[in-house]
Formats: structure tokens, sequence, C-alpha cells
């Protein structure tokens, strides 16, 4: 009989793990695209060319879902769960839930704080747009934390598996 802790299994909890990694960055990743798309086209009705410098603010908070989808790909191609028929032991699939979770809570609250600099960036480039390196330089810097939390979330699931 397989192993089961509040009903759900090994792979039930890898695949809960994968899913918040996912669908959490996913969501920040894009409320913070948004907003900073907002933001733009506040100044693109005045200034119509400066579209390319702005579009990079925007671009910045993107980078949280593609940090999620990575350590999902991890989890899905490592664990074995791509290929099919394979049963995690339920302390397996555990770990691996608790692996997801650096990159699930950091890459989904952060975008949104990453959002706010890329806005104020925005403002400042607006004004003058001889700063836009300040603005991404401000705007990345909140991005060293996603970075640590996916080096987390990675080095949990290697020693996971490994």
């Amino acid at each position: 009989m397989e192993e089961t802790f509040l009903g759900l299994s090994g792979n039930m909890f890898a695949y809960l793990g994968m899913a918040m990694a996912l669908v959490t960055t996913g969501i920040g990743s894009a409320k913070a695209v948004g907003m900073v798309g907002e933001a733009m086209s506040g100044v693109l009705i005045e200034e119509p060319n400066r579209f390319g410098p702005l579009m990079i603010l925007q671009v910045i908070p993107g980078t949280n879902g593609i940090y999620g989808f990575l350590i999902t790909f991890i989890v899905f191609t490592s664990s074995g769960l791509m290929g099919g028929g394979v049963d995690l032991p339920l302390s397996t699939g555990m770990q691996l839930f608790f692996s997801c979770l650096p990159i699930s809570i950091v890459g989904g609250i952060s975008a949104i704080y990453q959002a706010r600099v890329a806005i104020g960036g925005v403002n400042l480039v607006a004004k003058r747009p001889d700063q836009l390196s300040k603005a991404m330089i401000s705007a990345v810097m909140v991005e060293t934390y996603q970075i640590l939390a996916l080096l987390v979330s990675m080095l949990l699931v290697l020693a996971t598996l490994g």
C-alpha cells in the first residue's frame, strides 16, 4: 500500500511543489509586467520615442516566471516523473515540495516589489532619459533575492534527488 500524508502521495507532493513554483512566479511576473506596462503607457502618450528604453524596465520583472519554470523543469525531469511510472516515496515527494517553496514564495512576492522599483525607473526616465542605467540597476537589485531563492530551491532539489 502506498504511503500517504493527508491523502497525498509522494508524487502528488512533488506535483504540488512544481505547480506552486510555476503558478506563483507566473502570477507575480504577469502582474509585475502589467504594472510596469501601465506606467509606461502614461509616458509613451507624451514621448513615444522612449518605448525601447522603457521596454527594458518592463521585461526585468518577467524573469521570475522563468525561474519558477526552471525549478519546475528540474524537478519534473530529475525526479523521473516526466517518464511516468515512477512512484516517489512520500519523504522524497515532501522534500521536493519544500524545495520548491523558496522560489515559489520569494519569486512571487519579489516580482511585485521589482515592478514598483521599475515603475519608479519609468518615472525617472520620463523626466531624465539619460538616467536609464540607474533605473535598470535599481530594478535588477531586487533580482538578487530571486536568484538566491532560485539557487536555494535548486540546491534543495539536487540534494533530494542526488
